[in-house]
């Protein structure tokens, strides 16, 4: 295996910490989006599955505590699964809990070992907006898929929903120019509609954009727990983050429902191509 960036290494560590981080925020919050509602955005995913033969193998890249895994073992149970990530953490969750019949590989997106045009669809949830390289992981993804293979994935597109969003990063912004070291994670196209597009192009046809607002309405400590863990705030100094907490709770404190509740959420995108 290639020796591992600055953003990999951080990756890895934190899903070392922090196995199950992501099926945790997302597999409970339900999904929507403009044609259609989901239980999660983990279903939206798995919806697509179901078109496919009894006798398809599909492959999920970045595939995490393997959450996606056993919703499309459930839905799909003759397809042939496989799932691969970066964190040895991830996928020993993922071992324990999926059945032994599914195949696990500890590898880079951009150099897989699968064999070309062995895969009818890729799936990913919340992995490829971070990866290094995104040309080159869209290009080991087009060797593995067969033609008229489909790849499809969740990404991210905004933070938070609603105004929420906006006073975090009033609040964020600041701390993290002083406090948060930089490191570039992923590719600036995938943060946008028409940076899909630009990377689809070549390789793939047909790509279908479309947005997913996943809603949640917690109190303020729930809200605080979540965001603790995701990746910048992790990285921030105890003392910053403390600061943080402390102002976005205070900020957010005219906002709070006759329950003491929030309105916002996570919103993501749903993209989809087919492997020329």
């Amino acid at each position: 295996m290639d020796a591992f960036s600055p953003s990999e290494q951080y990756l890895q560590d934190f899903h070392q910490r922090r196995p199950g981080a992501t099926s945790a925020a997302f597999s409970a919050l339900p999904a929507k989006t403009p044609s259609q509602a989901y239980k999660s955005s983990y279903a939206v995913l798995a919806a697509v599955a179901q078109d496919l033969s009894s006798s398809s193998t599909i492959l999920d890249v970045g595939c995490g505590d393997g959450h996606l895994l056993g919703l499309l073992d459930a839905c799909s149970p003759q397809s042939k699964l496989i799932g691969l990530d970066l964190s040895r953490g991830e996928l020993d969750v993922a071992r324990r809990t999926l059945p032994s019949r599914i195949l696990l590989l500890r590898e880079r997106a951009q150099q897989m070992s699968l064999a070309s045009k062995s895969i009818d669809l890729v799936v990913s949830h919340m992995a490829l907006m971070l990866m290094d390289d995104i040309e080159a992981v869209l290009s080991e993804i087009h060797r593995v898929l067969v033609p008229n293979g489909r790849l499809a994935a969740i990404v991210g597109r905004v933070f938070m929903l609603g105004p929420v969003n906006d006073i975090f990063l009033d609040i964020f912004r600041p701390i993290a120019k002083v406090d948060l070291p930089s490191m570039p994670m992923g590719d600036r196209r995938t943060r946008s509609t028409e940076g899909w597009i630009e990377l689809f192009e070549g390789d793939f046809y047909d790509p279908q954009i479309e947005d997913v607002d996943v809603a949640w309405q917690p109190t303020p400590g729930e809200l605080w727990d979540a965001l603790i863990e995701t990746y910048d705030i992790d990285r921030l100094s105890v003392a910053a983050r403390l600061k943080l907490k402390d102002t976005l709770i205070a900020e957010t404190s005219s906002m709070l429902d006759s329950e003491g509740r929030l309105r916002t959420g996570w919103g993501l995108r749903f993209i989809q191509a087919s492997a020329r």
